[in-house]
């Protein structure tokens, strides 16, 4: 019988590679230290004023952002990612902020019962808007917030923290700070009434957001960037000018607490914030360097949130850094970032491997990186990994090497000749110890 002729398939295609959705970046090795450097100054300067960390889901139900952040709000407009649970049919949200989501925590749990709270986290938030250097649909935050307090002593803590961690990383002469006051919800009713009063006057200087906004939430009009607006904005009535004696109090006790700590700032009368939890206190922290999206950092007070959440009546205060602006401004100002293990070992033939094994986990123990080249191949592909590490020294291991029970050492960044040492030394070989005190 006559075998049936081989099939021959055709080679399947090749997929199509995936990527990652726009706005929603990834964060390489490279510029993920830069991220780690930040990511510990920051929660080093929190630990010294007695932040705790505490963390939330990045899911909450879409009314906690509604009721807690503002119905007629951009982000609860137009920038929310919505979705309705499968399961219960209820509406989540991706969290757009974390101050909502940590005060309705501190509700849940009864945190503020026995005194007050200064927590941080740090996560990602997501908005659903057009993604443009330094502002993504996946962004992250540090959420720093301070629940219970009621004077602006805790306001100036938070902005005397934050001129700390600027001055950890360098970056002092780069940022400055504007402070106001938006007074609280008597005022700001007033301020609104004569704000709309004013806009009205000029709705034919109005561009389509501005009269979109006009009656929902006038405050926002203040904050545009529309260049046939300004010279009417300049004109609208401040708030600031009609605040009462608690709220003028409360924003003259800040000032004088920031002059004392010798913090600089600017008062900015059109100041506002983007959402409508707050009151009284408002401010920015502000960099030239990094063109339109300028603010690093930025928060203020708000006192009702608790309330309108549910909540018995707390004050509280607050504000958020931008990471990924920090990076970028760490990036403009040549911050180096620490990452680059201190030796990478080289080896050649099983007793060379065993040896270099060790030699590196000797590293380790006295708290130092150290990388042990895998995979094989000659000493000088192994050369060429090494210098890619970025590491100091090049620790070379062959067979004499092994059979001596020696290491050689090439330094990789610094002058220096190759020389070897015995295997038992290589830590003060690559850390000599310091000089005894008052030795000459």
């Amino acid at each position: 019988m006559t075998a049936p002729p081989a099939r021959h398939e055709a080679p399947r295609a090749r997929p199509a590679p995936l990527q990652a959705v726009r706005g929603m970046n990834d964060v390489l090795p490279d510029e993920a230290a830069l991220w780690l450097r930040l990511e510990d100054a920051a929660r080093q300067v929190f630990a010294l004023y007695g932040y705790r960390n505490l963390r939330v889901p990045v899911v909450e139900p879409t009314a906690l952002f509604v009721r807690g952040i503002g119905e007629h709000t951009d982000v609860v407009e137009k920038e929310m990612y919505s979705f309705d649970d499968r399961l219960s049919g209820e509406s989540l949200t991706l969290r757009p902020e974390a101050t909502a989501g940590i005060v309705r925590a501190a509700i849940e749990h009864s945190l503020c019962y026995e005194r007050p709270q200064r927590v941080w986290l740090a996560g990602p938030m997501f908005r659903h808007e057009r993604p443009q250097k330094g502002r993504y649909r996946q962004f992250h935050q540090f959420d720093v917030e301070a629940l219970g307090f009621p004077g602006p002593d805790v306001d100036a803590e938070q902005i005397v923290m934050l001129a700390r961690l600027w001055r950890e990383l360098g970056l002092s002469d780069g940022i400055r700070l504007a402070i106001n006051s938006i007074g609280d919800a008597h005022e700001r009713r007033a301020h609104r009434a004569a704000l709309v009063e004013h806009f009205e006057r000029h709705r034919d200087v109005l561009d389509e957001d501005a009269r979109r906004r006009l009656h929902a939430n006038p405050l926002r009009i203040l904050d545009s960037k529309t260049p046939a607006m300004q010279a009417m904005i300049a004109e609208a009535p401040r708030l600031v000018d009609g605040l009462s004696t608690e709220s003028r109090a409360h924003f003259d006790g800040l000032a004088q607490a920031l002059t004392d700590a010798g913090v600089a700032f600017e008062v900015n009368p059109r100041l506002v914030r983007g959402l409508d939890y707050y009151n009284r206190t408002v401010f920015e922290w502000i960099t030239e360097r990094l063109g339109a999206q300028g603010t690093v950092a930025g928060g203020g007070r708000y006192d009702g949130l608790f309330e309108a959440l549910g909540g018995k009546p707390t004050p509280a205060c607050g504000f958020a850094i931008g990471v990924e602006r920090m990076i970028l401004l760490l990036q403009h100002a040549g911050t180096a970032a620490d990452g680059e293990p201190l030796a990478y070992v080289m080896h050649s033939g099983d007793a060379a491997g065993a040896l270099a094994l060790r030699v590196a986990e000797s590293l380790r123990d006295a708290g130092h990186a150290a990388v042990v080249n895998a995979g094989g191949g000659s000493f000088k592909s192994q050369m060429k990994k090494a210098d890619a590490s970025g590491a100091r020294y090049a620790l070379i291991v062959g067979e004499s090497e092994a059979a001596a029970r020696t290491v050689a050492i090439k330094p990789l960044r610094d002058p220096g000749e190759q020389r070897a040492v015995p295997a038992q030394d290589i830590v003060n070989a690559l850390t000599p110890a310091p000089p005894a005190r008052g030795a000459d």
